[in-house]
């Protein structure tokens, strides 16, 4: 009987009728994409601690070799961590988790703001063509209801940051992918900080409502492509104010 701790104890039954015997030349590989998916469907949680190397060894009929190849590689993706001679742990406890800790691993403290503008100017504006071409008209209408309350909070002088990440969050939802949504999501909880410091200026907080403005009107209007062109404006103008130089890079045909 194997030795499987907490929960994953509970769900052994489930876990051993879930996975298989693997490829010898792809095999440590599909060991991580077992274990990554029985994490990701919630069999296995943060804190879990994996059966042994000799056990699990067992279960996919593989050498122990590959065992400490799959571990190697989960440790490096933050799937578990592993200290020496106490076994492997759960690092991420759900698909979410582990869209955040890629995105972590993505986005570090000293990276520029140079480049996070670029990486966002690749995948925002296509985000936007989505949103005009699946929004249904009550996302359309909630995301016009939060204009308002974006433009009524620069008359009041408050923070518009909040304002800024949900606009940007609806839009992900109004796409219908769900790797967009989680992945934007992660990326926006780390860009937050940065966020509120580039529109606490009124000059940003009114660039940013006549970029939002810009986008709704072509999702609204359901152009896909004006949409992708609001957003690669958008973005545009906002890296030009915040680091004081233009980059082109929004194609107009």
């Amino acid at each position: 009987m194997l030795r499987l701790k907490s929960r994953v104890k509970a769900n052994s039954s489930i876990m051993l009728k879930s996975l298989k015997a693997v490829e010898k030349k792809r095999a440590y590989k599909d060991v991580v994409a077992q274990i990554r998916a029985l994490i990701e469907n919630g069999y296995l949680k943060q804190g879990d601690q994996l059966p042994t190397e000799r056990d699990l060894g067992e279960m996919f009929n593989v050498s122990r070799s590959t065992i400490r190849e799959a571990i190697r590689s989960m440790e490096s993706l933050k799937l578990i961590k592993s200290p020496k001679g106490e076994g492997a742990y759960v690092l991420s406890s759900s698909e979410e988790d582990l869209v955040h800790t890629l995105a972590t691993e993505l986005i570090k403290e000293n990276d520029s703001i140079y480049d996070i503008f670029y990486v966002r100017r690749i995948i925002e504006p296509h985000v936007g063509e989505l949103a005009a071409e699946k929004a249904t008209a009550g996302e359309i209408e909630k995301l016009g209801t939060l204009l308002a309350s974006q433009v009524e909070a620069v008359a009041k002088g408050e923070s518009i940051a909040k304002y800024d990440i949900r606009f940007h969050a609806i839009l992900a939802e109004m796409s219908k992918n769900p790797v967009l949504v989680r992945l934007l999501a992660a990326f926006s909880d780390l860009l937050e900080e940065t966020r509120s410091e580039y529109l606490q200026y009124e000059e940003r907080s009114h660039a940013s409502i006549s970029g939002h403005n810009a986008v709704f009107s072509a999702v609204k209007n359901r152009n896909g492509a004006a949409a992708r062109l609001a957003m690669c404006a958008h973005l545009e103008e906002m890296e030009t104010i915040v680091l004081g130089k233009k980059r082109n890079m929004c194609d107009k045909d």
